[in-house]
């Protein structure tokens, strides 16, 4: 079988381009009979060696999977990395000068090569769902279940399994339907996603900022304040919502414009799924749970924000019409100069873009409201107070996050102190760092007078034949200047117990975001430095107060010195000590190295200790 590509970008071979539907540039005259020369006979059968050598070389140089034994402790997953960013990058290039023949090559080398296949299997295995099973019921928990997932990871011969339908309660109280792959059907969207995601960053738009690496709802936000903070900005802003967004996109328009494998694609939109032992066909709709799906919403929403340029598009009619498209997955706002301009031109053009792609609009939830007014848009409420922007928790998220902690408290109410610390901690600090961003002090400090009353009254129902100062000097204590702190205390790793205290919303440093550039791509090598340095920003905030981990981090540039990868916030890590402590090794920094969680497993599984310095090249000191 010719390829195109080959992975170490040298060579391109000619007989993949009938395959995928290009035709050859060159003058070539077809033979009308065979050639009988002995000449000729020796040119084609050199000519076939050649090919065959190529084809070899193009494979070992992609990581092609081969039918030898795969173990899964010993895997490179540096060079398994690097075969497949640089895959990725020569996908980007591509796209960019439009040459889809070459895309096309490049996504099916890196879908048949084995570093895509054990990448695709470590995603499905090391995320949250790593323990949910499909219809099948299997999971791939063990190193030897996820060896044979590379090598049974095969396209000849696929076919998906049915969805297991599941259902998720919504803020609105209604139940959003889930589809849960089985495990070999995630890890073959996984896969496929690999050689996607790169398209999907260098022609998504510019202000696209949900399920996309490296941009998140503070970027949204931050685009919000950007367009709307001015005096000069719009004063009005459309509302949309799509109606069943992933449950509604059209087959027929996603399988005419994905740009990947036409025919895994139908075969995973026409899965179906198993609801309640009864089989269902699927005949529109893209389902939630699987990891291609997001990106699929995604390429499927993208191109609206051209089209709004399409309205107005010289320089000084846009500047007048102050159109302007902020979205986060499927939900999106778009400011404009009126209301008339919003109601009789965006929200038609709107309409009509989303009916193209099977979609429409709610009715009830869309909506033109003046910023004067405010609207809500991804948990915070985005207003003009006498001119001046204010962008802030929204009522509606203060009040569903102060119901999961009065549940929380609730339904332990014969718990440990130590553990309801424990369970509250993280739920607080999750949701005080989202909001980090915006003007959330006072309503900071309101929330931690909400919790303390909670509390308050969860010691006095634990005790109520008790007198207050008794409930006081149990449950709250002083620590560092501050009275009525709730502690307690829990077994440690060693252990020993240790004291925990709650942790108050308004500890929390409000700091102003910086979005991330409209343009930057992270599949693009010229992208690279400017993501480094991003990193950097964010992980001395993740790693604040914990200097250890921080100088730690530094000190390796910010990489796995095991795969030479980044460490971030989302790939986790873990300590390791160079001498185990069993053996007398002690905590100190020169006998501690930071490594992903898989990295550190393969390490022990090795019986290995001594770890190799990081390259010069990284995060370096932020």
């Amino acid at each position: 079988m010719g390829l195109r590509a080959k992975e170490n970008g040298k060579s391109e071979g000619r007989p993949v381009m009938g395959r995928i539907g290009v035709t050859s540039q060159d003058n070539i005259i077809p033979r009308e009979s065979e050639q009988t020369s002995v000449w000729s006979f020796l040119t084609r059968k050199l000519g076939k060696q050649i090919q065959e050598a190529r084809q070899m070389t193009a494979n070992t140089f992609a990581g092609a999977a081969s039918h030898a034994e795969v173990n899964w402790r010993t895997i490179d997953w540096s060079a398994v990395h690097r075969n497949v960013r640089r895959l990725q990058a020569r996908i980007v290039k591509a796209t960019q000068e439009s040459r889809w023949g070459k895309v096309q090559a490049l996504q099916r080398l890196l879908t048949h090569s084995f570093s895509g296949k054990a990448l695709a299997v470590r995603r499905v295995t090391e995320n949250q769902g790593k323990k949910t099973a499909g219809v099948d019921k299997e999971i791939w928990d063990t190193p030897d279940k996820k060896a044979h997932a590379v090598r049974t990871l095969k396209q000849k011969g696929y076919h998906p399994q049915p969805l297991r339908r599941v259902y998720i309660p919504k803020s609105n109280g209604k139940l959003r339907p889930l589809g849960i792959p089985a495990m070999s059907c995630r890890a073959m969207q996984a896969l496929y996603l690999l050689a996607l995601n790169p398209i999907a960053e260098t022609t998504g738009d510019r202000n696209s900022y949900g399920f996309r690496p490296e941009r998140s709802a503070a970027d949204a936000i931050e685009q919000c304040f950007n367009v709307l903070s001015h005096s000069y900005s719009a004063q009005w802003a459309l509302e949309g919502d799509i109606r069943a967004c992933f449950d509604g996109i059209s087959h027929e328009w996603l399988e005419a414009h994905i740009p990947m494998d036409k025919t895994m694609l139908h075969k995973w939109l026409k899965a179906g799924y198993i609801d309640q032992r009864v089989f269902h066909q699927t005949e529109e709709g893209t389902p939630q749970g699987g990891p291609i799906s997001p990106v699929l919403a995604n390429l499927t929403l993208d191109g609206l924000e051209d089209k709004l340029r399409t309205l107005h598009p010289g320089f000084h009619q846009s500047r007048r019409a102050k159109i302007n498209l902020v979205r986060f997955a499927d939900d999106f706002i778009i400011t404009g100069s009126s209301k008339e301009v919003l109601e009789n031109e965006v929200k038609p053009l709107v309409e009509a873009f989303m009916r193209e792609r099977g979609l429409e609009l709610s009715t009830e939830k869309t909506l033109i409201t003046p910023i004067a007014d405010g609207f809500d848009f991804l948990g915070q409420q985005v207003r003009k107070y006498n001119g001046k922007l204010m962008i802030k928790p929204s009522k509606k998220n203060v009040k569903a996050f102060l119901e999961k902690v009065r549940k929380i408290v609730k339904d332990h109410q014969g718990t440990t102190t130590g553990h309801l610390i424990l369970l509250l901690n993280p739920l607080i600090r999750g949701w005080a760092r989202y909001h980090q961003h915006v003007v959330s002090k006072e309503i900071f400090q309101d929330v931690d007078n909400a919790i303390f009353e909670m509390l308050w009254q969860w010691a006095r129902k634990r005790h109520n034949n008790k007198p207050r100062r008794w409930i006081k000097e149990k449950y709250f204590h002083d620590h560092e200047g501050r009275h009525w702190v709730f502690s307690g205390v829990v077994i440690g790793r060693d252990g020993v117990l240790e004291t925990v205290r709650l942790f108050r919303a308004a500890q929390t440093a409000i700091k102003r975001h910086i979005k991330i550039r409209g343009e930057a791509n992270p599949f693009d090598p010229a992208w690279e430095v400017y993501f480094e340095k991003r990193l950097g920003v964010k992980m001395e905030s993740t790693l604040r107060g914990k200097r250890q981990l921080l100088a730690l981090w530094k000190s390796q540039n910010g990489l796995c010195p095991r795969c030479h990868q980044r460490i971030t916030h989302l790939t986790g890590w873990h300590n390791h000590h160079k001498v185990w402590r069993s053996k007398g090794g002690g905590e100190q920094l020169d006998n501690r190295v930071l490594l992903h969680p898989t990295c550190h497993q393969q390490l022990h599984s090795q019986g290995e200790t001594e770890v190799e310095p990081c390259p010069s090249q990284g995060i370096g000191k932020a």
